[in-house]
């Protein structure tokens, strides 16, 4: 698979987002979870995207993280290659889900996250969603602090607006590698950002780029111009969708969620599909 950069690092322009394996009432047995992580790898993505809070309940923080930890045990390739990607700063207790961005946090979910995913130090580390209650500066003060002790190797910020990334950049410098926010037909708002990343020289890592979760259908629902190309490319609309996104800057590496074999190897056959300019001037339309 053609690579694209995170930081000094060079991943297939596909990742995994293994969100849908650990989310309550969508989730497949462990099983068929494994197969898919492991479908992916053998196909050439080397990003896996993960999170401490992608868990089915409050009583199991860390189980997407411990998911992708245990596939990439079982996995006969170099996982060295394998460039794994978690988050931090949203919280899960019974009364749902919670933010909080505080350096005390921050510290103890990186841990945590550490022991998860069976590390000593995290290749990507994000934190998953500004907290209104925390002035932004701690919160990325905290992500230098984790960075400069070793436990991660690059920083990431996630649901991000320009301002936030240009804070999050005078504060981390060229610890600062990635931006993950969402993008997809439906949801077109993160176009300053990804412009943004462009210029900064930033990773951005769309997330729910087929739409999210019960949503994928969408794509062709409401954007039927994707369906039509696809027809007459003979190709699936999630293949155009990624492939779209791809073509909208050098920057971006779409992180489609999956949680069956079958659906990100059809993702993953994006990566070798070249719109035409006409193309591209109809989805953008």
């Amino acid at each position: 698979m053609r690579t694209r950069a995170i930081g000094k690092r060079q991943v297939g322009v596909i990742g995994l987002g293994a969100m849908p394996m650990s989310v309550a009432g969508h989730m497949p047995d462990e099983d068929q979870s494994i197969r898919t992580i492991l479908a992916a790898l053998d196909a050439g993505v080397t990003l896996v995207d993960t999170a401490d809070a992608y868990t089915p309940s409050h009583t199991d923080v860390g189980h997407n993280e411990r998911l992708v930890a245990r596939a990439l045990s079982l996995w006969g390739g170099d996982t060295g290659s394998v460039l794994v990607a978690t988050k931090g700063g949203h919280t899960r207790t019974p009364e749902g889900w919670g933010r909080d961005g505080s350096l005390d946090y921050l510290r103890k979910a990186c841990d945590r996250s550490l022991k998860a995913l069976g590390v000593d130090s995290i290749g990507l580390y994000q934190h998953h969603r500004p907290d209104r209650n925390v002035p932004y500066e701690e919160t990325m003060g905290a992500l230098k602090e984790l960075h400069d002790a070793g436990k991660i190797q690059m920083a990431g910020i996630s649901n991000a607006n320009p301002e936030q990334i240009r804070l999050a950049r005078a504060i981390l410098g060229d610890r600062l590698v990635s931006v993950q926010n969402e993008y997809s037909p439906r949801f077109r708002s993160s176009e300053p950002e990804i412009d943004l990343c462009e210029e900064l020289g930033l990773a951005f890592l769309p997330w729910s780029p087929l739409g999210g979760i019960g949503r994928t259908g969408e794509t062709t629902e409401r954007n039927t111009v994707f369906t039509e190309i696809a027809a007459a490319r003979g190709v699936s609309p999630y293949q155009v969708c990624l492939a779209w996104e791809l073509a909208r800057s050098p920057v971006v590496i779409p992180i489609p969620g999956a949680s069956r074999p079958e659906s990100i190897l059809d993702s993953v056959r994006a990566a070798d599909l070249e719109l035409t300019a006409e193309e591209l001037a109809r989805l953008n339309g």
